[in-house]
């Protein structure tokens, strides 16, 4: 059974009609298949997909990118990857069920495969804890990074998550400190790190594994801080308000491209990546193979301050900052007018001080 968004419900009334058209033991008896009708329905729906997917807006693209019917990571590792050896367990706590992780093949080399997991069904999301990574799953990311480093293994993340859990027990367990390590782990690595956002790609959950040399979006995927909800909930306090929070935290892959916050978009079929999980597939094993090779030349030094320089250069060619930056120190180079200027402001705000101590001596005198 098909799942339709609350936007497609003129899609869903005419792909049941089209279905009883191609059922010829329908409800009135066994007939004839009217194949000329049957095509101008499809060429309808067709129509009616591309006019609501080619218009739609954040809001609507966040539905589409937690559509139940989405393909998940569980799906592109059992279909991209060859010989894909599953390991589990952070050599700390414990196993984390909502992230995948295991060595594979991808055109014959190897590769470490991560996958943050939701689950396809009920009992396999509440497995899965809905792709919401705990401690002990970063730890065991960490873990397997360091092991692809050690072996000159380049690392492929599929990125799908809510966010991190918010439970009691992870914060416990050191919730913060495990995102922290992630990221300074990714950023550290000398292999090449391709992260691929699937779905959603919520907050520190996501930034955890996607600071990578590259990463890239499928095209109805969402990429943000926050969810919609909570950012309406905090700013308005109001959390119908989600249209308005998905427009301002600019969290489509077309506007993250704008911004160079990513680097690629990898096209999905008409109506979502769930319409064709063929075409999808091609699309994604395409976009691996083309930014691999773009590693191949690059030796292990290079391939780190790639990565260093990609994160270094967001926001400042079309953020709020304007001035060159030296990447190296992370500060900002002020020329000689600009560093006069603002040794002025502070002798003016000194003297004033001391002038101001100088008229209340003066005035305590006098009543004195």
């Amino acid at each position: 059974m098909k799942n339709y968004l609350n936007f497609e419900t003129d899609i869903k009334n005419l792909e049941i009609e089209l279905d009883k058209l191609k059922d010829p033991y329908n409800q009135d008896g066994l007939s004839e298949v009217d194949t000329s009708k049957i095509s101008d329905l499809q060429s309808e729906i067709d129509l009616k997909l591309k006019d609501i997917y080619s218009n739609l807006d954040p809001w609507q693209t966040t539905l589409v990118a937690r559509h139940e019917d989405r393909p998940k990571s569980k799906f592109f590792i059992d279909n991209l990857f060859d010989e894909f050896i599953s390991l589990s367990g952070d050599r700390f706590y414990g196993e984390d069920k909502s992230v995948i992780t295991g060595f594979g093949r991808f055109n014959s080399k190897s590769v470490l495969i991560i996958g943050q997991e939701k689950g396809d069904n009920l009992d396999t999301r509440i497995e899965r804890n809905f792709g919401m990574m705990r401690p002990e799953g970063y730890r065991k990311t960490i873990r397997l990074m360091n092991l692809a480093n050690k072996f000159r293994i380049p690392i492929i993340n599929f990125i799908d998550t809510p966010g991190a859990y918010p439970g009691v027990g992870a914060e416990e367990r050191g919730q913060a400190e495990a995102i922290a390590k992630s990221i300074e782990c990714s950023m550290q690595l000398k292999v090449p790190t391709l992260s691929i956002i699937i779905g959603e790609g919520g907050s520190g959950g996501a930034i955890a594994l996607a600071s990578s040399s590259k990463v890239i979006m499928l095209e109805n995927a969402i990429y943000s801080v926050i969810s919609p909800e909570g950012c309406a909930t905090i700013l308005w306090r109001d959390p119908t308000k989600t249209l308005e929070a998905a427009k301002a935290m600019k969290l489509s892959a077309q506007d993250l491209l704008k911004l160079e916050i990513i680097d690629e978009i990898i096209p999905e079929p008409l109506g979502g990546a769930h319409r064709d999980k063929d075409l999808i597939l091609y699309n994604v094993r395409d976009a691996i193979d083309r930014n691999l090779s773009k590693f191949l030349t690059l030796n292990e030094d290079e391939i780190l301050n790639q990565r260093k320089n990609k994160f270094l250069d967001i926001g400042r060619n079309k953020g709020f900052i304007t001035k060159s930056v030296d990447k190296d120190k992370l500060t900002v180079n002020v020329n000689f007018i600009q560093n006069y200027f603002s040794k002025l402001k502070f002798n003016i705000k000194s003297f004033s001080i001391f002038l101001g101590l100088v008229i209340f001596f003066v005035l305590l005198i006098f009543l004195i």
